[in-house]
C-alpha cells in the first residue's frame, strides 16, 4: 500500500526549511525563485521529526528535491530541470507531501463513525444545488468503502466546515490565485476543515476545475489520509481532469482509508474482524464500441481515416462525426488477422507500419510491401525488447515515438535510426498515465496515449498533461 497515512499539517504550521536546488544554465532566476517557494511549501521540514531522526538525515542540500522527483516518478538528480519545473507548475492540492512514514505518532483519524459537515458559503461559479450535489457525492466516495456516515447540518456547529475563499482567508495559508493550489484541508487532529480557492473556475464538468474531484480528494485529507505517490489514485496530489461519470476509487485509496476505519459494516464477518480490502474485479476486454471498458491494441491513421484496433478487428472512421465501422483485419491484411500490437502512418510516404511481436510490416493501403515482415531489431531496438506496445509519428519533425514496457524511444525517419538519449522512462516525460502505454496516436499537436479503457491527452511540444477521457470517446457514444 503506497500511502503516507499522516497527520496533515500545512506549511503555515511548520518551520519551513529553505531547500537548496542546483541551478542549471537554462533555468532562469525567476524559475529558481518559484521552485524554492514550491519546495518550502510542499516539502517542509516537519516539526514532528525527532531530534535523533533529524541528526541521522542526509545533509545533501538537494535531498528534498530528490524526494520530490522520486515521489512524482521523475529522474532523480537533485537538480532543477525542465521536467521537474513542469510538474511544479501543475494545478494541485495545497497539502504538502509529508515524510515517508507509514503512520504518525498522533493517529489522524476520527474517533466516531457519524460525522457532520456544513457548507459555510458558495462559489458564484456554480448553482448552489450543484455545489450541494458535488459535496454530497464527494463524501459518498468515502462512505461507500468505510463504516463512516456524513450528514449535513445547517446553521449549527459541524465536525467539518467547508468554505470558498480567495488569497488570505484567516488560516495563515493564503491561496495563490488561479491555477497552482486549488484547495487544502486539515487532518482530523486539526478539525478536518476544507477550503477551496475562489479564484479557480469551479464547475460540474471539465470546462473549469471540477468541484467533485477536488472535494473528494480534500475530504480524504479531512479523514486522515496523506498524499499517495500512485498515479491514478484519488489522493495523488496533482489534479487530473477526468470525466466524473467514469470516476472509480482506486484500490490504493480504498486500502488507505480502510487501514484507518475498516470496511463498511456489512462487509465485516461475524467475529468482528475486518475483511481484506475489496479487490477490483477483472473485466474481460470488450469489443462493443460503446462499452466504457473498451481498450485498444493500436491506433493509427490511413489515408485520412482513423483506425482503432482491437483483437482481430478494427474500427474505421473517416471523419469525427462519422459512424465507426467495425471491420475484420483479415479483409485488409490476412497475414495479421489475429491482431496487431502497434501501428503508425508516415503520410508523406503513404505507408502504414504494423507491429506484431518482434515483427513489423510496411503496407501501402492493404498491400504489404516487398521485403516484409522484418525484425524490430532492424529499427535499432535492443535485443531484450520483445514487442512494441504503441507507436506515433510526428509529421512535422519526421520522428516516430515507440513505446515498449515502461520506456519509450524516438526514431528519426529521415536518418533511419534511433535518436541518442533514448530510451527514457514514460513517467519521466508523460506525467499521469503511469508506466505503460497500450496504444499511441498523434493528432493536430496532441499526443493521445492509451492505457486500458482510458486515454490521456498531452500537448505534443511540452508534454503537458491536458485531459483524460475514455478510450472510446472517439466513437460519439451517447
Amino acid at each position: 500500500m503506497k500511502r503516507f497515512l499522516l497527520m496533515v499539517v500545512l506549511c503555515g504550521a511548520l518551520s519551513c526549511a529553505l531547500p537548496i536546488v542546483q541551478e542549471m544554465e537554462h533555468i532562469s532566476e525567476k524559475d529558481m525563485e518559484f521552485a524554492t517557494k514550491y519546495m518550502e511549501k510542499y516539502y517542509p521540514e516537519s516539526e514532528s521529526i525527532t531530534p535523533d531522526l533529524r541528526r541521522r538525515r542526509s545533509t545533501d542540500p538537494s535531498d528534498k528535491l530528490q524526494q520530490m522527483q522520486e515521489f512524482f516518478g521523475l529522474k532523480v538528480t537533485g537538480n532543477l530541470d525542465p521536467s521537474t519545473l513542469d510538474v511544479m507548475r501543475k494545478p494541485r492540492c495545497g497539502v504538502p507531501e509529508t515524510e515517508k512514514f507509514s503512520t504518525f505518532a498522533m493517529s489522524p483519524k476520527w474517533g466516531k463513525k457519524d460525522l457532520t459537515y456544513s457548507i459555510q458559503n458558495y462559489t458564484p461559479d456554480m448553482h448552489q444545488a450543484d455545489v450541494d450535489d458535488a459535496i454530497e457525492r464527494a463524501w459518498k466516495v468515502w462512505s461507500d468503502v468505510t463504516p463512516l456516515t456524513f450528514s449535513r447540518v445547517y446553521g449549527g456547529p459541524a465536525d467539518i466546515e467547508i468554505s470558498f475563499a480567495a488569497r488570505s482567508h484567516g488560516d495563515y495559508i493564503p491561496f495563490d490565485g488561479p491555477g497552482g493550489e486549488l484547495a487544502h484541508a486539515y487532518s482530523p487532529a486539526f478539525g478536518g476543515n476544507a477550503h477551496f480557492d475562489e479564484d479557480e473556475n469551479w464547475s460540474t464538468d471539465l470546462q473549469g476545475t471540477n468541484l467533485f474531484l477536488v472535494a473528494a480528494h480534500e475530504f480524504g485529507h479531512s479523514l486522515g489520509l496523506g498524499h499517495s505517490s500512485v498515479w491514478g489514485s484519488l489522493m495523488f496530489p496533482m489534479y487530473h481532469p477526468s470525466d466524473p461519470k467514469y470516476f472509480r476509487l482506486h484500490r490504493d485509496d480504498i486500502e488507505g482509508i480502510q487501514y484507518l476505519y475498516g470496511p463498511p459494516e456489512n462487509d465485516r464477518v461475524s467475529s468482528g474482524t475486518p475483511t481484506p480490502p475489496p479487490k477490483i474485479p477483472t473485466v474481460a476486454p470488450s469489443t462493443d464500441s460503446c462499452d466504457s471498458r473498451l481498450a485498444f491494441d493500436a491506433v493509427t491513421t490511413l489515408r485520412g481515416e482513423s483506425l482503432f484496433f482491437k483483437d482481430s478487428f478494427f474500427w474505421r472512421k473517416n471523419s469525427p462525426s462519422a459512424e465507426a465501422v467495425k471491420t475484420p483485419i483479415s479483409e485488409f491484411w490476412p497475414a495479421l488477422s489475429s491482431g496487431v500490437d502497434a501501428a503508425y502512418e508516415v503520410e508523406d510516404d503513404d505507408t502504414v507500419f504494423l507491429f506484431k511481436g518482434r515483427k513489423y510490416w510496411a503496407t501501402k493501403g492493404n498491400i504489404i510491401q516487398p521485403g516484409f515482415p522484418k525484425n524490430i531489431l532492424h529499427l535499432g531496438f535492443p535485443g531484450n525488447v520483445k514487442k512494441v506496445d504503441g507507436a506515433a509519428y510526428d509529421g512535422y519533425s519526421k520522428k516516430t515515438y515507440f513505446f515498449s514496457g515502461n520506456k519509450y524511444w524516438r526514431y528519426d525517419e529521415a536518418k533511419n535510426s534511433m535518436e541518442e538519449g533514448y530510451p527514457r522512462k514514460i513517467t519521466a516525460d508523460f506525467h499521469g498515465i503511469g508506466p505503460k502505454v497500450d496504444a499511441a496516436f498523434l493528432d493536430y499537436g496532441r499526443f493521445y496515449l492509451f492505457n486500458g479503457s482510458n486515454q490521456y491527452e498531452f500537448d505534443y511540444r511540452t508534454k503537458r498533461f491536458l485531459a483524460i477521457k475514455k478510450s472510446n470517446s472517439w466513437f460519439n457514444c451517447q
